[in-house]
């Protein structure tokens, strides 16, 4: 028979862990429950060993779908009434990560030894972001916690839907692109040094594209491609350290923001993801400032981030959140106008959630018209690259043949 790890609960509320053999789940129930235990959670001997190695690994960043089906799924135990401990138990159990198994299960444990729900999150800062914790520990507070889990789910669901359509704009051109780019290099690599054979023996300059072009194709087959190559590695790295400093991360998100096309919607985004990151915190209870300071450190862009914190500054000195904000022009006059409006009427989750909703449809619109502009632009690209080449290969033949024919 089978080995079995159980984990159940005595009568006096005590949890007992423990290994049987039975033949099967429903046997191994039926005995604990006459030995007076009701059974939360039954592992075979192997599956419970598997989820061992995944304590090892404890603190790894796990997905967002993951926590975002835990979320909805622990809001929904919650307010069925059963117990926090129990509700946790069972997702530890039911989750397909062992990582973020193990650290539910050892949440559980923390919970049952008397730590707040709360607190015992902060221990996994790469799986519980701090938006999560303080909006889980207002919703403690304020004894609302289904309710502040739902809105931590639907947050959670608008923010990944908001990155799936992100990356789904940047993949197409991005995958375009390279296939043009390593179309035109087999061209230049493989197919011109088999013209330039024959070229050499016509004994007549050649026109001017068609030597450039030979001479494109001969530093790419030379060492000295290693040398563009190693420059270009060499920039990739050092932008990559340089946006890594507060200077150059600004720098980088500056020039992000002024691209043609591109900029706007980045622009987009960050005013959705702080409208709506802010409405979420602020409705669950949690303080303003609070709430500007997580916001800040959300906000995935650092000229974003400096308004935010220049905001929050302003608002601990008494001002109202709106004005500097439309000081920083970085937000349109719309938004700060609906914040301003909000906070007069003492309605601003509610504004800034219509502000989140309104730039999300925006995105949506921005990325289906941009992938419809986008296509037709790069097959043009690719046939003028394309043409280019095989005209520059092409010219001599031409020229070769008039002088025949003449």
């Amino acid at each position: 028979m089978p080995a079995y790890i159980y984990t159940a609960r005595a009568k006096d509320g005590k949890k007992q862990k423990g290994t049987l053999t039975a033949e099967t789940r429903q046997a191994l129930n039926t005995m604990l429950q006459s030995r007076g235990l009701t059974p939360i959670s039954i592992q075979e001997a192997s599956a419970a060993a598997r989820a061992g190695l995944g304590k090892r690994r404890l603190g790894r960043k796990v997905k967002t779908t993951e926590l975002l089906v835990f979320t909805r799924q622990l809001s929904t135990i919650v307010s069925a009434g059963l117990p926090l401990l129990q509700g946790l138990d069972i997702l530890a159990e039911q989750t397909d990560d062992l990582n973020f198994a193990a650290v539910i299960e050892n949440v559980g444990q923390d919970v049952e030894s008397g730590e707040s729900f709360s607190n015992s999150l902060t221990k996994y800062p790469r799986v519980f972001p701090d938006l999560y914790v303080s909006m889980v520990r207002a919703g403690e507070a304020g004894g609302d916690l289904d309710g502040v889990l739902l809105q931590l789910a639907d947050y959670l669901e608008a923010t990944e839907e908001l990155k799936r359509r992100i990356k789904s704009a940047m993949t197409y051109p991005v995958v375009a692109f390279s296939m043009i780019l390593l179309i035109a290099a087999g061209l230049v690599v493989w197919v011109v040094p088999q013209f330039a054979e024959i070229f050499s023996s016509f004994g007549r300059q050649l026109p001017a594209p068609t030597r450039a072009l030979i001479a494109t194709s001969e530093i790419l087959r030379s060492w000295k491609a290693l040398i563009f190559v190693a420059v270009f590695i060499a920039a990739i790295i050092g932008a990559k350290f340089y946006s890594k400093t507060p200077i150059g991360r600004l720098t980088m998100d500056m020039l992000k923001l002024r691209l043609p096309v591109f900029g706007a919607l980045l622009r987009k985004v960050a005013i959705s993801r702080f409208a709506r990151t802010l409405s979420t915190l602020t409705r669950s209870g949690v303080p303003i400032l609070q709430a500007l300071e997580i916001v800040e450190r959300t906000s995935g862009n650092e000229v974003f981030a400096r308004a935010v914190r220049n905001a929050g500054d302003s608002v601990r000195s008494g001002e109202t959140l709106a004005d500097p904000l439309e000081r920083c022009q970085q937000f349109p006059r719309m938004v700060t106008r609906m914040i301003a409006v909000g906070e007069k009427t003492g309605a601003l989750e509610g504004m800034l959630m219509k502000i989140a909703d309104f730039y999300d449809s925006e995105v949506k619109a921005a990325v289906d018209s941009m992938t419809s502009l986008i296509e037709p632009i790069l097959i043009m690209m690719m046939g003028l690259v394309v043409g280019s080449i095989v005209v520059a290969l092409f010219m001599p033949i031409l020229q070769l043949s008039s002088l025949v024919q003449a």
